[in-house]
């Protein structure tokens, strides 16, 4: 029986999503036994080769993955001494520290960014219109839970000061970034945007 004021309903779709997020960590740790790194470890590595300078230092990191600054500078200082990243002071902010991989540490991101294989392989059987409603369901997730303050990192679209909801006619093409003033799909939307700006509401909230 679900629980008092959550519905049936409810509750199969936190314990699918559960499920997913399980078979996702036990992925990861595969591969961390494989490559001698600890998951936050390697989560580090995929995240500074997907990202930008600007969004590569310790606390953004910190935040990112939900640890204190401690922990991560401790999976940061690891890796350091494995040669896969270094430390570059920021001209901006001479006590800031960003992050940059090494050619090693680059080699070993694409070797790691295959973790998830298991699951790019079974969404090729799922049809264009099944995983673009799936994107749809998670972003608007997303996006309850970083308004109510579960999530505080979030650069999706919809969270985003120059996203434009249903902007436009076509159905094919409905919404629009004002900063690229282009019209989007809904397979566009970005789950980590490296141009995206908080909108005020949710700045101030």
């Amino acid at each position: 029986m679900p629980k008092t004021g959550i519905s049936e309903l409810d509750e199969k779709i936190v314990s699918a999503l559960e499920r997913l997020a399980h078979v996702l960590r036990t992925l990861l740790w595969e591969e961390a036994t494989e490559s001698r790194l600890s998951p936050i470890q390697i989560q580090t590595l995929l995240y500074l080769n997907a990202h930008s300078e600007g969004l590569c230092r310790v606390g953004q990191l910190a935040q990112e993955f939900g640890l204190t600054p401690a922990t991560m500078s401790d999976a940061v200082a690891s890796l350091e001494a494995k040669g896969l990243l270094t430390r570059k002071l920021c001209p901006e902010d001479r006590r800031a520290q960003t992050l940059r991989l090494t050619a090693k540490g680059r080699r070993s991101s694409a070797k790691l960014s295959r973790w998830a294989d298991a699951f790019y392989q079974q969404l090729e059987h799922f049809s264009y219109e099944e995983k673009t409603q799936a994107l749809q369901f998670l972003l608007k997730l997303i996006e309850s839970l970083h308004r109510s303050g579960v999530i505080t990192v979030a650069r999706i679209c919809l969270t985003c000061r120059f996203f434009r909801p249903h902007a436009h006619r076509d159905s094919r093409t409905p919404h629009h970034c004002a900063l690229m003033d282009k019209p989007l799909a809904e397979s566009d939307l970005r789950v980590d945007c490296p141009e995206h700006e908080t909108a005020p509401a949710l700045s101030s909230a």
